[in-house]
């Protein structure tokens, strides 16, 4: 019997571009060879989608950040038909077969925000992670916190900032970021990887921090600041019937002097640090990884997530968001997390497939 088909897609068009490569990386290397044929598929800044060159490169190297090699050979993904083609110019498409599984290891618009899993839908094609409507909300921060705080998790005090209250009301939103007290966090409302973010202590640096956000989306969230531990827990869905289990707690602390958890500390070597198992009471614990999967349902995800806390001086918990497809790479924190609760990376690699594999084509 044929090994069932597993394409790795990475890239994108989006800031996150970067990430994506990285994580798709360490997935590429982790997936078992024996057990399924591997196409790992590239989705270049352009928006073109090619297989990947033999040495196209997946790490930081030298202080350079990946991209998608486009040398290789153009694809396209006809809707319906759940087959690869490969094109040039002036020379007949040839079909490559059908694909079994998609593993988007994408972050970011235009990826991890339900648009590849809305195309995935339309092609018939079984794709690891949560489907277009969790994708969607988990990647928009303010509708993300609507729905959390639906089903009873308590998130913290935001203002939304759409293009055009920025445009004809700036002195109303700004009055509204004042009464959250200073300082805020600004940030893009569909974007991640600490893209874009940047903290606000008076009208000045808010206006400047709300244009920095706006060049990655015309909509913005401002934050109160939470003083707080940054706690983070990993949800998996269950093989079968079972709920979705939450994995230990851990605790994330940024190093090398940054300001807060932004892209250099995620994602450069030794500026931030994990502790598993946080350091809490066993009690907060244990609700915190209920919270958790509770976030997980409440958008409706599949596949995996993580959900990220603050953990006050008061010994409150808030939820500050979840993420429907988190940095993937060994060394990110949602495997470290499953790492430390048992299951290693190509144990977590396998039980995505796995899912992906048992669940049916079209709307579930």
């Amino acid at each position: 019997m044929s090994k069932p088909r597993i394409a790795v897609v990475f890239g994108g068009r989006n800031s996150e571009h970067a990430v994506s490569l990285m994580g798709a990386g360490s997935v590429l290397e982790a997936i078992d060879r024996s057990r399924y044929e591997v196409i790992p598929i590239g989705i270049a800044q352009d928006g073109r989608w090619v297989l990947a060159a033999s040495d196209q490169r997946y790490a930081i190297e030298a202080g350079e950040l990946p991209a998608v090699d486009t040398s290789g050979t153009a694809l396209a993904l006809p809707s319906g038909e759940g087959s690869l083609v490969a094109y040039a110019p002036g020379s007949i498409p040839v079909e490559l077969g059908a694909v079994d599984v998609v593993f988007p290891v994408m972050h970011g618009p235009f990826a991890e925000d339900g648009t590849i899993q809305g195309l995935l839908e339309m092609a018939g094609v079984r794709y690891v992670g949560s489907g277009v409507l969790a994708s969607a909300v988990g990647m928009d921060k303010a509708y993300m916190k609507t729905v959390l705080a639906a089903a009873g998790l308590p998130v913290g005090r935001h203002v939304v900032v759409r293009e055009r209250d920025w445009r004809l009301d700036r002195d109303r939103v700004v009055k509204e970021a004042e009464a959250l007290g200073w300082p805020v966090f600004v940030k893009p409302a569909r974007a991640g990887s600490s893209q874009g973010i940047s903290r606000a202590h008076d009208r000045a640096s808010l206006e400047e921090a709300v244009e920095l956000a706006r060049q990655h989306d015309p909509k913005v969230l401002i934050e109160a600041a939470i003083e707080g531990r940054e706690i983070e827990c990993a949800v998996l869905e269950s093989l079968g019937d079972e709920p979705p289990v939450a994995s230990m707690p851990g605790e994330v602390r940024v190093e090398g002097g940054h300001e807060f958890f932004n892209f250099e500390a995620k994602y450069y070597p030794d500026q931030m640090s994990l502790t598993v198992p946080a350091d809490i009471p066993q009690e907060v614990a244990e609700e915190l990884r209920a919270m958790a999967v509770r976030a997980f349902e409440a958008l409706d995800c599949e596949g995996l997530s993580r959900v990220d806390f603050f953990y006050t001086p008061e010994g409150k918990l808030v939820c500050n968001e979840i993420n429907t497809m988190p940095g993937f790479t060994s060394l990110s924190v949602a495997p470290q997390l499953w790492a430390a609760s048992g299951l290693p990376y190509p144990d977590l690699v396998e039980r995505l497939i796995q899912l992906a594999l048992n669940r049916s084509p079209g709307l579930r």
